[in-house]
């Protein structure tokens, strides 16, 4: 019975993407483009292959090493579409480890 009572804690992925989008947020609010260009690189990309999302994989790697975006404006839409992106991966994560409805 007290089993079934405890929380269980998040695992690694869940808790990994928690940071990284809240890293990803701040550094966006403050407009640093460098930071967010190394998240999106290194954490992004490290993340999203090891929870298996393999496109979000590609489209972090594609920010970055494909053409420079032409503005600042671009640079920062792009950033945007991968947090939202990393927002959706996030949802999953959630749903998937949801404890069985009794």
């Amino acid at each position: 019975m007290l089993h079934c009572n405890m929380s269980t804690t998040p695992p690694p992925l869940q808790l990994g993407l928690e940071d990284l989008l809240g890293e990803l947020q701040h550094a966006r609010r403050h407009g640093d483009m460098s930071r967010l260009a190394l998240l999106a690189w290194c954490e992004v990309r490290r993340w999203a292959r090891q929870a298996g999302e393999a496109d979000l994989a590609e489209r972090s790697t594609d920010l970055i090493t494909r053409s420079p975006p032409g503005s600042r404006e671009q640079f920062m839409a792009e950033i945007d579409g991968l947090i939202e992106a990393l927002e959706q991966a996030h949802g999953r994560l959630l749903q998937a480890t949801e404890p069985p409805a009794r």
